[in-house]
């Protein structure tokens, strides 16, 4: 999808899984969340544990529902970023916009980079490259939600600094920690 030197970012889907899953079962990666926390889940497992919860993002990959994207340094799976259109989660406290139908706003809700990864850019580059995943699967909104760099949770789902330089602009409150901004896409 998007090249910057070594890094590569690309849609997770059926062919991916494999690097997906390498990630997030690497140490420190999301293997207890396996970022289903956030995502609406109609057919919940009967538990809510990190098996449970791989299943459950698999089944939806293997589906071929959008779920996020890999982001991949020297060839190796190395950061994620979950991009889906926002009625695939649970409400994240986002705004409603007139004339927007729903299923046209996008919602980024979790980053992971490997410790390794960082300090390459990459975390900027997964964003840029959310919002023209969202652009290019018909978003007209694409929202985020997150936090001061104080904060003492929710900071994988971005800081604001970063995605005020990407241009969303703050619209509100999801709780008292994170900030609901979106970004309005043209054409």
């Amino acid at each position: 999808m998007q090249r910057d030197g070594s890094v590569q970012i690309s849609v997770v889907d059926r062919e991916r899984w494999p690097d997906l899953e390498r990630l997030f079962e690497a140490r420190g990666g999301p293997k207890s969340c396996w970022c289903m926390v956030w995502r609406a889940m109609p057919d919940r497992p009967p538990r809510a544990d990190g098996p449970s919860r791989k299943r459950a993002l698999n089944g939806r990959v293997m589906s071929g529902q959008q779920v996020g994207l890999l982001g991949y340094l020297d060839g190796e799976p190395a950061a994620w970023c979950s991009v889906a259109p926002r009625s695939t989660y649970k409400q994240l406290g986002g705004a409603r916009y007139e004339g927007v139908p729903d299923d046209s706003v996008w919602s980024i809700v979790c980053f992971f980079v490997k410790r390794t990864a960082r300090g390459n850019g990459i975390f900027d580059m997964l964003l840029a490259a959310a919002i023209d995943h969202a652009r290019d699967n018909g978003a007209k909104i694409v929202e985020g939600y997150p936090v001061d760099p104080d904060s003492p949770s929710y900071r994988f789902m971005g800081f604001v600094s970063a995605f005020e330089a990407a241009g969303f602009q703050h619209v509100g409150m999801a709780g008292s920690r994170r900030h609901v901004m979106s970004l309005r896409l043209a054409g």
